[in-house]
């Protein structure tokens, strides 16, 4: 009879899996079918839809050949990478997740010591109560979708927790077959850490719906179990009660039971992080760092913190050459972050590209994260957001580049101690900066008010990508943000201090949602397009931006208030210039001028070459606000160059455009050391050869 109930039982629960299973899957595919019906009505959806594809976050394995501007200075995991087979189908790897592997086995990168400093920010701060309302009527509209997304997270937890006091003392044992596991992991190591694994919201339902019908049977199979076998029931509980009995007299006898963690019996490197359960792990989310990203693909990493003048805590990070005398420092622009430079994998970044080529590579961040990192622990909403351009330009960039001065003159002398002493503010180093959309803005904003204080910028060339500060050449979607949003900024500012997801949740939706509309692609294309209509038809891959790691449920770049007003009141007054406090009282107490500083006015004070590169595609900022810059410089007598791609304002930095690359290195590759630099390089080669024959 108990064999006969179980069968039922069986039965019935995969029966209700599959209808449940097929009923979800059949309303996404509706949803997809409905979306592509959109998308064949939506007019101009072509050039909107080109960016769609190749936004995912890992490297090409494609390519026979390396790219123009790596054919010299190829690092050696560049080499191992276009060495790999390429006869092998990789879009037929099982992209599955490390939590899921178990071995959990992959070879160290190498980092420096103080590479792998953590990037941990403190969450348990206020959040303040100015969105308290909105956020509580959308947690209750979104409340189903709450507790299904929150069933297989707790299962997940307990399912953990008792795997980890239940794991056998022989399970991490060395053996022959675990070490050429190991060795043969490479290769699967280098393509699932670089890649999406993520959960969609529809898997998610599908497990949370899955988990739940087995709970269920799982309580009428026990129930069954009871009322047909009581005999069973009581030896169990006898057992239990037998068990509970001896544990207590071993306890009062003084003998205790201590419990080895199964990691470090047999294993010369146990790898404990390994079996750490996070929360993002259980959420399947894509929690990654710049760091995680850069140490993954084989290339050393250091965390430097910064702090300005007014407190706020920069995460300046890098890829180190230590003994190298040419850096470049890479500026993001608007929600965004140093994860815009590495996002192409190896072949197809910045970053890399750069770091290739033997420059030290520093990779700046904007203050700005909902994570409110300040030396204040409990800064207050409404104060930490407080702040527009001008901060970014005369406290972030300032404080960072400093920072990269200190730190390469320090190395510098140690590690080439013959150096000749720093006098007259003189550096043994080539300092370059690439900035991208407000990081140019912020880039030159600095740039011009250092020379107007006559203090040094340690610059040597600029190169900005598609940069802001020129805005009136824009759509009518800007146009008429613009004309509702300057007016009604004295009412909003006391209201919303930024515009960023404001709840851990809602980050965690938008990271899921963001893999189903790669699951899905009619979906992610209708997406793609309303998007674009939003930002003026401007054919960037938006879809692929919002899947990338630095918008995830703990933290995520957001807009200040006040930078969102000084990009309005520049496209008002057609003028690149400093943020406007709205009186000549407070405009004098800042500048000692009634009117802000017209930056565009002191473009002849530049005194390094500019590179100003636009994109043709580009309607954020258009091609003609770019060459405004151009025309100012010019007519400043700038040493400037101006060059058109066929580009969208986020193919600069989130798609991998080979002739883009190689027109950055060429420009970076301009800028020659100093005769004296030279001289003493000369003189270092001499007496190392003296010393050799010797």
């Amino acid at each position: 009879m108990q064999r006969f109930v179980d069968t039922v039982l069986a039965v019935i629960k995969e029966s209700v899996k599959t209808v449940t299973y097929e009923s979800l899957n059949n309303i996404a595919r509706l949803i997809n079918g409905v979306s592509a019906i959109l998308l064949t009505i939506l007019p101009a959806k072509a050039n909107v839809l080109e960016g769609l594809q190749g936004w995912e976050l890992r490297p090409t394995f494609r390519g026979p050949r390396l790219p123009r501007w790596m054919e010299n200075g190829v690092s050696s995991f560049n080499k191992f990478i276009h060495e790999l087979p390429m006869d092998s189908d990789t879009s037929s790897v099982d992209y599955s997740s490390a939590e899921e592997d178990g071995d959990g086995m992959y070879p160290p990168t190498p980092s420096s010591q103080c590479s792998r400093m953590s990037r941990s920010s403190t969450f348990s701060k206020n959040y303040g109560h100015s969105t308290g309302w909105t956020i509580f009527f959308f947690s209750w509209i979104l409340f189903p979708l709450r507790f299904l997304l929150g069933v297989p997270i707790r299962f997940c937890r307990l399912f953990y927790i008792r795997r980890s006091t239940a794991s056998p003392r022989g399970s991490h044992q060395n053996s022959p077959l675990h070490a050429i596991k190991k060795i043969h992991s490479l290769r699967d190591h280098v393509i699932h850490r670089t890649t999406d694994r993520r959960r969609g919201v529809i898997e998610d339902l599908n497990l949370a719906i899955e988990v739940f019908i087995e709970v269920i049977f799982d309580f009428f199979h026990k129930a069954a179990h009871f009322l047909l076998s009581p005999s069973e029931v009581i030896k169990a509980i006898w057992r239990w009660f037998l068990s509970w009995t001896s544990r207590n007299k071993d306890i009062h006898g003084g003998v205790s039971d201590t419990s080895i963690p199964a990691a470090t019996l047999g294993e010369d490197d146990p790898a404990p992080t390994e079996m750490k359960t996070t929360l993002h792990n259980s959420l399947n989310t894509d929690a990654r760092t710049c760091q995680d990203v850069i140490t993954e693909l084989g290339y050393p990493y250091e965390a430097i913190h910064v702090i300005t003048s007014d407190g706020y805590v920069l995460l300046l990070e890098r890829i180190p050459r230590r003994d190298s005398r040419k850096a470049v420092y890479l500026q993001h622009g608007i929600l965004d972050s140093s994860m815009g430079w590495v996002s192409n994998g190896v072949v197809g970044s910045p970053a890399f590209a750069a770091y290739d080529q033997g420059y030290d590579v520093f990779l700046g961040n904007f203050r700005g994260l909902v994570s409110r990192e300040h030396i204040e622990k409990k800064i207050s909403s409404q104060k930490y957001w407080r702040y527009s351009i001008n901060e970014h330009g005369t406290e972030d960039i300032p404080a960072m580049i400093e920072k990269i001065h200190q730190v390469k003159s320090a190395e510098l002398k140690i590690s080439q101690p013959d150096l000749e002493e720093d006098t007259n503010d003189d550096q043994h180093y080539k300092l370059c900066a690439i900035s991208h959309s407000l990081g140019g803005a912020a880039m030159l904003m600095y740039l011009i008010t250092s020379r107007i204080e006559e203090k040094s910028h340690r610059l040597s060339r600029l190169i900005l990508l598609s940069p802001a500060g020129f805005h009136h050449d824009s759509s009518l979607v800007f146009t008429a943000f613009e004309y509702m949003f300057l007016p009604l900024a004295p009412i909003l500012a006391c209201f919303v201090p930024a515009f960023y997801i404001p709840t851990r949740f809602f980050r965690m939706l938008l990271n899921k949602l963001a893999r189903d509309f790669h699951n899905y692609p009619a979906v992610g294309g209708l997406v793609q397009t309303l998007m674009s209509y939003v930002v003026g038809g401007d054919s960037s891959n938006w879809v692929g931006v919002i899947g990338l790691p630095h918008y995830n449920m703990n933290d995520m770049p957001g807009v200040s208030f006040y930078v969102a007003h000084h990009l309005a009141q520049m496209k008002r007054s057609k003028k690149f210039r400093m943020y406007d406090y709205g009186s000549a009282s407070a405009n004098m107490d800042v500048y000692g001028s009634p009117e802000p500083l017209d930056l565009g006015e002191y473009y002849g004070l530049i005194d390094i070459p500019v590179d100003l590169v636009a994109g043709k595609k580009d309607n954020v900022i258009r091609p003609s606000m770019v060459r405004k810059h151009y025309k100012l410089m010019k007519e400043g007598g700038v040493e400037v160059s101006y060059t058109e791609f066929e580009y969208a304002h986020l193919d600069f930095t989130f798609s991998h455009h080979e002739e883009l690359l190689a027109y950055v290195m060429s420009r970076l590759l301009l800028v020659e050391p100093a005769q004296k630099q030279l001289r003493n390089e000369k003189s270092l080669r001499l007496k190392r050869k003296g010393q050799t024959r010797f």
